[in-house]
């Protein structure tokens, strides 16, 4: 799909064309990443959601030196973030918990943190979905597939950025055909436990943030050192987190 294509079908379901623009640019980032389960696939199954509300308008309800709390009140996670993470780049704060209810679907996570870590910001970013993934030993999905995202600036202009699901696969891969349901576990085989265990507590810890429905949590601040191009020198050459 090319970009055009995609933001004509966004503006006919009713997305205004800042609203449009961003989300063909989420997009279109995610392909160029090589997450097509995140790229412009996404407009077919947009497409497909009964619920969908274009007009919603994500809301700042609590609004604290150190905490924000906003209210997604139905709109797309991806504009809900994109406000979320505009007011944090508008107000860079010294430290911040951002807590986001009513927000789904989100993205990338590792591009919102990655657009705080071109500014100066160290974030880390999760947020929920679906129950998707089940206890290692069977049952039923406990939890989603919550990804974490971590963005750290850097002084030489190559933030790097780690955004990691705790799926085998994504859910993604599964909507554009490029795995199936029974891939949708948590990754580690043998240690899969670990994966589990991570995508339980992230569930929780959003779930004790934000309430009922889906959310996303943010922990945003400016940074006392500068540790990435040391790293990078250490790492003589291999490819770290987020390196195109």
């Amino acid at each position: 799909m090319r970009r055009d294509e995609a933001l004509t079908r966004l503006e006919t379901l009713g997305f205004g064309g800042r609203d449009a623009a961003a989300l063909v640019d989420h997009f279109a980032d995610a392909e160029a990443r090589g997450k097509q389960g995140h790229g412009f696939s996404r407009v077919a199954w947009l497409e497909t959601l009964p619920d969908l509300d274009a007009a919603a308008r994500p809301e700042l309800v609590v609004d604290e030196p150190g905490y924000q709390l906003w209210d997604g009140h139905g709109a797309l996670g991806y504009l809900v973030l994109r406000a979320v993470v505009d007011e944090q780049l508008e107000t860079a704060p010294r430290a911040r918990l951002v807590v986001a209810r009513r927000c789904f679907p989100t993205g990338v996570l590792g591009y919102w943190v990655r657009r705080l870590a071109e500014e100066g910001l160290v974030s880390a970013l999760t947020a929920t979905s679906p129950p998707r993934l089940a206890h290692p030993d069977g049952g039923e999905p406990l939890a989603g597939t919550n990804p974490l995202a971590i963005g750290i600036p850097s002084s030489d202009g190559r933030p790097l950025v780690s955004d990691v699901s705790m799926g085998k696969v994504t859910y993604g891969d599964v909507l554009r055909g490029a795995a199936t349901l029974d891939d949708l576990v948590p990754f580690g085989g043998e240690q899969a436990h670990k994966a589990f265990a991570l995508a339980l507590g992230l569930q929780l810890l959003v779930d004790a943030l934000a309430g009922d429905g889906y959310g996303a949590v943010l922990v945003v601040a400016s940074p006392e050192a500068d540790p990435v191009p040391e790293l990078r020198a250490r790492a003589a050459g291999v490819r770290l987190p987020g390196d195109g």
